[in-house]
């Protein structure tokens, strides 16, 4: 039976790499497999790139893409044997109930990695739904400054000081969040 897998951590964690890898396991074994990620995210121009290197090409998904009819027709022509999705916390809820659906009907793995809360510790509207429906959940570890397990994502502006209003979503990498343990977290944003 196949799975739907959410795959999250804070920033720096390694979410891509483990998804190349995982992508490279199955192809290996003569497997075929389907990438995607955020069209949101500008610096990856339909590619999963982790920072160790690593990258791939991947379809891209928008607020409006109905995953479950793009994947669908690419398997009725030749069957896939798993969907891997990067970004996975800017998918909407209706996208992650496609992606379950793909699981459940087409037999279709589905391995979702993302973050799971934002710069302010709220989760991401896909995130909240693949915590709730997601049959595996994983968390991938990254470490704190202090090394403690990192599971916030701190926003930080161009001197590297705290950022702690603004919009949910802006893409950075390490120029903008750092990934800190809830006590340094808490900490960074006076709280």
């Amino acid at each position: 039976m196949a799975k739907l897998y959410f795959y999250y951590a804070s920033m720096n964690a390694g979410k891509s790499s483990h998804l190349l890898q995982a992508d490279f396991n199955y192809r290996e074994r003569g497997m075929r497999t389907m990438l995607w990620t955020a069209a949101l995210d500008s610096r990856s121009a339909g590619m999963v790139r982790s920072r160790i290197g690593l990258e791939s090409e991947a379809h891209r998904f928008a607020p409006g893409t109905d995953l479950w009819a793009e994947v669908s027709a690419v398997h009725a022509a030749t069957k896939l044997d798993c969907v891997l999705v990067d970004e996975a916390q800017f998918l909407t809820p209706d996208q992650v109930w496609q992606l379950a659906r793909l699981a459940d009907e087409a037999g279709i793995p589905v391995l979702c990695y993302g973050l799971r809360t934002d710069f302010q510790g709220a989760l991401f509207p896909g995130s909240a739904v693949l915590l709730g429906i997601a049959d595996a959940l994983v968390e991938l570890k990254a470490v704190c400054h202090c090394g403690r397990k990192a599971t916030m994502n701190l926003r930080v502006d161009d001197s590297g000081a705290a950022v702690r209003q603004g919009q949910q979503t802006e893409i950075g990498g390490n120029d903008r969040y750092v990934a800190l343990c809830r006590k340094h977290f808490s900490q960074a944003l006076g709280r």
